[in-house]
Order: C-alpha cells, then structure tokens, then sequence
C-alpha cells in the first residue's frame, strides 16, 4: 500500500466514523429535528435506536484491528443504510440539501472500503 493510499484510507476512516458516531448519538438520544426527518420519511420511531446502535458497533468494528470478515459487514450495513437515506429522501420530495450528509457518508463509505490495507481486507478464495 502506498502512502498516499494509506493518506486517503485514514482521512475517510476518520471522517466516516466521525459522522457515524455523530449521527448515532443523535438518533439514539431521539434529538426532535432527527424525531421529526424519521417521521416524515415515514419510519418508526425505533429505527432511530436500532440505526444508532448499528452506526457505533460499525464504527467499532472497521477501527479495531484485525477482523476483516466483521469490517465488511459493518461497511456493507453503512452503504446500505446511507444508500437508503439517499433514497428515502429522494422518494420523499426533500431538499437536495437533505441529501448531502448522507451522500457524502456514503463516498466516504465507499472510499474507506476501496483504500483499507490489505490486512483490513477479507482473503479471496481463487476457485
């Protein structure tokens, strides 16, 4: 891995996982403005507390070291719940600037899965 990768890798890393943490907390405590986005996305009120939970033990898991299998399921969940916000968002008519953060934590999903190091990747069985 090249220097410059492993520059790109952390700098997504952190900012992906700055943004989970950040959005995590702010569904777990059931903020009004994050009460009143699910409600009219038209989820459950408990998906704040299930997402919430799921963004930290995602964040968790692609820091620690080792565990490659446990890091590509928690980017597999950040992409498909990102990719999710982007579409329900869409699908409610909302603002194009309700698509930002969501747009962007998904790039930085993205990012941070193509640039991990090899040791944060999953071995590939050659058939």
């Amino acid at each position: 891995m090249t220097k410059t990768n492993k520059i790109i890798y952390w700098i997504a890393t952190l900012w992906l996982s700055l943004g989970m943490v950040s959005t995590g907390i702010v569904q777990l405590i059931k903020l009004p403005e994050e009460v009143d986005m699910m409600t009219r996305l038209g989820y459950p009120l408990h998906f704040l507390t299930l997402l919430g939970i799921w963004k930290l033990l995602g964040v968790a898991a692609v820091l620690i070291p080792r565990y490659p299998l446990l890091k590509e399921w928690a980017y597999a969940g950040f992409f498909f719940a990102m990719s999710g916000a982007v579409y329900s968002h869409i699908a409610v008519r909302d603002l194009w600037s309700e698509l930002f953060g969501p747009t962007l934590l998904l790039i930085l999903t993205i990012v941070s899965w193509y640039f991990r190091p090899a040791d944060r990747k999953t071995i590939s069985v050659q058939l």
